[in-house]
């Protein structure tokens, strides 16, 4: 058994792990970064590339059977090969973690350990069978697994969560979707649009992806019911293997009784933190409900303890800007402990890649103080640049402060989301008005325009 002394330990090499040890190592610090399982990252391996590609696929899909209305006409049917459309998602996926092994295989051998890490007191870890680590800081960047509920268990290989999507060799003819959160929505519509026959169940509550805002949440609930069989509210009974198959038995929103039978169920039921393993209950940490180590938001620190916990680990926001942003952090207060500062995060920014796209900025509507702000509005059904490109599906809350008259965030469904979302995030993050907000150019015509409007919508309630 030999053991290292090192000033930084950072546990798992994912979007959180590797700004951890790199800050950590620009401090002048002695750093190992350790991973028990394969380098990639859950985004290439598993999550944001891997499902682009798969919408893209489904996007050029959808905009070949789409063109009649512009009187451009395709002779003959649009043919989907599932077989030729995964195995670019899965080339391209490789392409990507390249990338990304790339990169860690480029760091001395000697920081990198490959095992499954677990404390043997606070500042001891034991990694695989022949090695210790003592160190001084400990950064917990482990990321998270898909959450499978108990009922589902069972079913073997006919259940699969996303990380199994992007492995398979040709897409199935019909799949249940369990969840209607930015997962399920972004994988369940693009299956629909490449053939697939999809169901997606949403939960008691009716979420329909992160929406807060009523309005906005019923607005997007109407769109994806057109586009596919979209149950947002829904309790599902039953589940049975049937050979290949599984029969799902769920009771709708008003009160009818379903059975049915599919290829596959696609579980989007959530992430929970993947700590079970890190052996935990050795160290003098206080753990919550969920085994997570109790800590301060802002330094990302653990109770009084040189350990700091980053990413998807803690379970706060699971996006890799905030991972990365996170990671960095953690790296540089585990250099330099006990000399620990705050995180300062930029402003709030999510955005689901469905189409029309949901984004979210800012304070979420269901967080904001009554009576303590304004809300602009604006449709984009007929607004000029969407209605041109036939792309005229939305709505837009902004909200703005009463009292400051200051842009304080907002959530929508609409064209061009992803873009949009930036420029109010940029907004949001320097603190600007309304007022300021209008005085900047516009161009015609543009979807952003649509935003202007709902703007001047928030600036004439505050009159």
């Amino acid at each position: 058994m030999k053991t290292l002394n090192v000033d930084v330990a950072v546990i798992g090499a994912g979007s959180a792990g590797l700004p951890a040890y790199r800050a950590a190592k620009a401090e002048g610090a002695r750093a190992v970064l350790i991973e028990g399982g394969p380098y990639g990252t859950t985004c290439a391996r598993v999550g944001c590339m891997p499902s682009k590609l798969l919408i893209a696929a489904a996007d050029a899909a959808h905009h070949a059977s789409s063109t009649a209305p512009f009187g451009v006409y395709v002779d003959g049917n649009v043919r989907i090969d599932g077989r030729d459309v995964m195995r670019r998602v899965r080339s391209e996926r490789d392409r990507f973690v390249g990338f990304v092994v790339e990169g860690v295989e480029q760091m001395p051998a000697e920081d990198r350990l490959r095992g499954d890490a677990q404390f043997v007191d606070d500042g001891l870890l034991q990694v695989g069978d022949d090695t210790r680590v003592r160190a001084r800081s400990i950064v917990i960047a482990t990321g998270s697994t898909p959450v499978v509920p108990a009922m589902y268990r069972t079913l073997g290989d006919r259940v699969v969560v996303n990380d199994d999507v992007f492995e398979w060799q040709d897409l199935p003819r019909k799949v249940a979707v369990i969840g209607a959160g930015v997962i399920g929505l972004e994988l369940g519509q693009a299956l629909s649009r490449l053939g697939v026959a999809v169901t997606l169940l949403g939960g008691a509550r009716g979420h329909v992806g992160p929406l807060s805002d009523p309005d906005i949440a019923a607005y997007a609930r109407g769109v994806f019911e057109q586009a596919f069989r979209f149950e947002s509210r829904a309790h599902v009974e039953a589940a049975t293997r049937v050979g290949d198959t599984v029969q799902l038995r769920y009771r709708r929103a008003d009160g009818d009784v379903v059975d049915d039978t599919f290829d596959y169920l696609l579980i989007a039921a959530g992430r929970r933190p993947n700590v079970g393993r890190l052996a935990l209950h050795n160290t003098s940490l206080a753990l919550d409900g969920d085994g997570v180590p109790v800590y301060d938001p802002l330094t990302l620190q653990a109770g009084g303890q040189p350990v700091f916990i980053a990413g998807d680990a803690n379970g706060v926001l699971p996006l890799l800007h905030e991972a990365a942003d996170e990671g960095r952090m953690a790296g540089l207060n585990a250099a330099r402990f006990p000399a620990v500062q705050p995180l300062v995060r930029r402003a709030p920014i999510s955005v689901v890649f469905t189409d029309p796209g949901i984004a979210m900025v800012g304070a979420r509507h269901a967080d904001l103080a009554p009576d303590a702000y304004v809300v602009g509005e604006v449709s984009f059904e007929d607004q000029g640049r969407s209605r041109v490109m036939l792309r005229n599906r939305g709505l837009m809350h902004v909200y703005a402060d009463r009292a400051t008259r200051r842009f304080v965030g907002a959530e929508w469904i609409g064209p061009d989301a992803e873009h949009i979302a930036h420029l109010l995030a940029w907004a949001l993050q320097m603190k600007l008005t309304v007022d300021a907000m209008l005085a900047m150019p516009f161009y015609h015509p543009v979807v952003e325009e649509g935003v202007r409007t709902a703007l001047r919508s928030a600036a004439a309630r505050l009159a």
